[in-house]
């Protein structure tokens, strides 16, 4: 950050100023730093590896070949339209901010909701990915022990709460170890790739260009008998629920330095490098089947049946060991992100107890019951969405469906208003990383093609019920905002209120040592 002059920082504060916000965050984190905290929850570590069997037991060798590109370019078009709107706002909670000012109030706080949503599921899925690895890995292996509902809870409540202390502890650490996981990802990555390559019995790449349809028995149940175009769309579900999270760039605006710069670069490099690296990995993973068909069957264990069919055990545990700490660290960063959107739409009086949530830490800099609400609102979801099933299918399968479409809403909304935004009062200026008004509005109309694309798949058997919680949750919505928030909630600042707020900054600054 030698490069980060008292100019810059007076240019980043004067920003969020103008926005109506204090600067009580502590601004520490640089451009490979907010590169790093999207890249570290993307982490094809976790998601391309725990979800890998959507493809291997679908569509097979083309579901990654072919699939991943595919899905890797209908996430890059989130994050690049995302990009251009983060250039111009760059506040934490930047979403629900987004929404609010291309929008109005409503747009505001139901992008808020479905980001919120989206982010505390998706932590206590990647936690829960983090123990169903470890168990694979080490538990059961190694201690013998069994996969039960108390193992499982005391597992997360454990790596949960250390995610939640480091974060508590301030973004200087955070960022410190998200800035090595960064590292590792690449580094670990490119190791798997290797190995697999080494360990290859042979290199058939043809595979990674030939579909099957493993879809029912064929493909150990992890999608039912349906047809091979549609299992291989269907596929398409690994990449994009691997290759999200850039959100979380835009939620860190107000900690990183040079935002209105460094938080769009971040956004998409963070997809370039995971879309790429990923490929490489996954695609050498592949190489290594001994046989797709054998692979297939395997359903959610070919990840493990492929490394003790084919590794070293020595090499193989090494791999492991790095792969669960890259895991782990892809958790941290996403206490992070869930911790600044429930911040920042409690600072304008979102959430109950917004007081409360809104507070930061004069210690610390950070907001502390945020982090930690967040965090046990994670682990208690896994706790509950567990003991309950729908037929055969447990809710908790179904809500992490649901994540994935809440989630790529969030992004969508704000995407959509600024498509209809630009030119108008509510949008004059690009931010000073700029596509364009031409590329921006292609990109957003591509948004909405691709968020269809994602609802449609995401509904599908196993998970037809994520389509009546999606409903439900907007008929909800609809109830709770004419019932009782259209007349509470006032949303972010904007117009004569920033000017109104700047005596509030200015306390707000002052009270945790800044300014």
């Amino acid at each position: 950050m030698s490069d980060y002059t008292d100019t810059d920082k007076k240019d980043d504060v004067s920003v969020l100023h103008a926005m109506g916000y204090a600067q009580e965050l502590e601004r520490r984190m640089s451009s490979f730093s907010n590169f790093a905290v999207s890249f570290s929850i993307i982490c094809i570590l976790s998601g391309g590896i725990n979800s890998l069997a959507q493809a291997t037991s679908g569509a097979g060798g083309a579901a990654i070949g072919i699939g991943w590109p595919l899905g890797c370019f209908v996430s890059a078009v989130f994050a690049i339209a995302m990009a251009q709107i983060s250039s111009a706002y760059p506040t934490a909670g930047g979403l629900y901010h987004w929404g609010s000012i291309l929008g109005n109030r409503f747009t505001g706080w139901l992008t808020a909701w479905f980001n919120l949503l989206g982010l505390v599921t998706v932590l206590g899925a990647i936690n829960v990915g983090t123990y169903y690895f470890f168990m694979g890995a080490f538990g059961t292996p190694y201690f013998g022990w069994a996969d039960t509902t108390v193992v499982r809870i005391l597992f997360l409540v454990v790596i949960t709460g250390a995610q939640a202390l480091v974060n508590h502890m301030g973004i200087g650490l955070t960022a410190k170890l998200t800035d090595i996981s960064g590292y590792l990802i690449f580094v670990t990555s490119i190791a798997l790739a290797i190995v697999c390559l080494v360990s290859a019995p042979s290199y058939e790449f043809a595979r990674l260009f030939t579909f099957a349809n493993y879809s029912g028995e064929a493909g150990g149940n992890v999608w039912p008998q349906t047809s091979g175009t549609w299992v291989f769309l269907l596929g398409l579900l690994l990449p994009i629920y691997t290759i999200t999270g850039y959100d979380a760039s835009a939620h860190t605006s107000e900690e990183t330095i040079k935002a209105a710069h460094s938080v769009p670069r971040g956004m998409v490099m963070s997809v370039l490098w995971s879309a790429i690296f990923g490929y490489i990995m996954l695609s050498a993973f592949v190489l290594m089947l001994p046989n797709m068909d054998d692979a297939a069957k395997q359903g959610w264990n070919v990840f493990f049946w492929a490394m003790d069919t084919q590794v070293n055990s020595t090499i193989k545990d090494v791999l492991y060991l790095a792969i669960l700490v890259c895991q782990w660290l892809c958790g941290l960063a996403t206490v992070t992100s869930v911790s600044r959107m429930i911040f920042a739409f409690s600072r304008d009086g979102g959430l109950p107890a917004s007081r409360a949530l809104a507070k930061v830490s004069p210690a610390y800099r950070t907001p502390v019951a945020a982090i930690w609400t967040g965090s046990i609102l994670s682990v208690l979801f896994v706790w509950g969405s567990s003991l309950v099933s729908i037929g055969e299918t447990p809710v908790y399968t179904i809500v992490v469906s649901c994540t994935v479409i809440f989630l790529f809403f969030s992004f969508a909304i704000p995407i959509a208003l600024g498509l209809f935004a630009w030119g108008t009062k509510k949008w004059d200026k690009m931010g000073p990383w700029n596509l364009g008004k031409g590329m921006f509005k292609l990109f957003a109309v591509l948004t909405i093609l691709a968020m269809i694309l994602i609802f449609v798949l995401g509904i599908q058997p196993p998970n037809e019920w994520a389509l009546y919680i999606t409903v439900g949750f907007l008929v909800l919505s609809g109830i709770i905002w004419f019932g009782f928030e259209s007349r509470r909630f006032r949303g972010p600042p904007i117009g004569d209120e920033v000017a109104r707020r700047q005596a509030e900054i200015a306390a707000a600054e002052k009270a945790v040592g800044q300014g």
